[in-house]
């Protein structure tokens, strides 16, 4: 938990928290008692966005091992939640399978939430995936988030490939909407239903890298996850239409927004800079249409940099994090004061595991410290 800077912005958010503490946290986490005291006292959760990397030279069983591996770290160190997400066909991603990987995660761990960050549901049968997730409910109980993004998670060719038409994403608010009625207790007249998941809780949020997805959750009274660590553009826009524009619902009383942000910590600037440039490497492949397995880091890296390549660098990770553990702190009070973020979801995909778990490690470290 980080404590911001206490202007009066946030000393009013802090008191419209506590009127709803309760609620708020039943709602989006379960019956987990020391959350309410969490939220009340305004602290802001921080949880961990996973893509099961596979590093240069690795494999996809190594992965996610590795996912467990520090899924388990960070539920020692008091992260709420851990969320993978649906790619396809990019060689440095190994959680295409998503519903099964959480699973795998769920199931070697006993108390962090785990879930999808998320499903990109115009890939699916919205029953389909009220099926997958009421079998992961089933299995841990009150663990479960499933958050739904309307992209294709991949290139055109491979959204083809998915048997996605070209504008299944036009269906997407019709679509969550069926699919949050088969979580539903099932009518009698009902002939079709979810079996496992009519009846369960499974806490939806809306994902967005634009206003589509701002505006929908607003609209249907949803929490919303902001990819503000690779789409930054419109964070402040969605933001504000969220919020003004929320209704609330039988879901959720108040607005509630996660937003995406990249962290590298180590133990100076100048190590983490040096982690960094595997992501970097990673983010300039895949936009010059030639996805690779996560790289080791480089000293050459930036030399090598066409001004394209840098000016998309700096667009695409212009919130990114880099730095020891007093530079990250800097930069993660900033960033909560100048968004007045409900929650934040780190993302931090580097070559070596155990700098990806230290990286963790370091925020862990930093949020258990007093306010500011």
């Amino acid at each position: 938990m980080l404590h911001p800077p206490m202007d009066a912005r946030r000393r009013a958010h802090r008191r419209e928290v506590k009127k709803g503490a309760v609620a708020t946290a039943e709602v989006l986490h379960g019956p987990r008692p020391f959350l309410y005291a969490a939220y009340a006292s305004g602290m802001i959760p921080f949880s961990i966005l996973d893509l099961a990397p596979i590093v240069r030279g690795g494999s996809a069983r190594l992965s996610f091992q590795n996912s467990l591996d520090l899924a388990r770290h960070a539920e020692r160190w008091g992260y709420l939640r851990f969320w993978l997400a649906e790619h396809h066909n990019i060689p440095g991603v190994a959680s295409a399978a998503t519903s099964v990987v959480i699973a795998h995660v769920a199931g070697g761990t006993s108390t962090i939430r785990v879930g999808a960050g998320g499903i990109m549901l115009p890939n699916h049968s919205p029953l389909l995936i009220a099926e997958q997730f009421g079998t992961l409910e089933s299995l841990f109980p009150g663990r479960i988030d499933l958050a739904l993004g309307r992209a294709p998670g991949s290139d055109q060719i491979t959204a083809r490939a998915l048997r996605r038409g070209p504008s299944s994403g036009d269906e997407f608010p019709h679509d969550v909407a069926e699919l949050m009625s088969y979580f539903r207790e099932p009518a009698p007249d009902q002939l079709v239903r979810a079996v496992p998941g009519a009846g369960l809780d499974v806490p939806i949020w809306i994902l967005g890298s634009s206003l589509f997805g701002a505006q929908l959750a607003a609209a249907m009274g949803l929490p919303f996850a902001f990819a503000s660590h690779f789409a930054p553009a419109l964070l402040s826009q969605a933001i504000e239409i969220y919020r003004t524009r929320f209704q609330p619902s039988e879901h959720l009383e108040k607005p509630h927004v996660m937003l995406g942000v990249t962290v590298v910590a180590a133990e100076s600037d100048d190590e983490a800079r040096w982690l960094f440039t595997s992501l970097q490497q990673a983010f300039v492949n895949l936009r010059r249409g030639r996805p690779t397995q996560v790289p080791p880091p480089s000293h050459e890296f930036e030399r090598e940099l066409t001004a394209m390549d840098r000016a998309q660098l700096d667009s695409v990770l212009s919130h990114a994090i880099v730095g020891s553990a007093d530079t990250v702190r800097a930069g993660l009070e900033r960033f909560i004061s100048q968004t007045g973020a409900d929650e934040l979801i780190l993302a931090s995909q580097l070559f070596d595991h155990s700098a990806r778990l230290r990286s963790y490690e370091i925020v862990a470290e930093i949020t258990k410290s007093e306010p500011s």
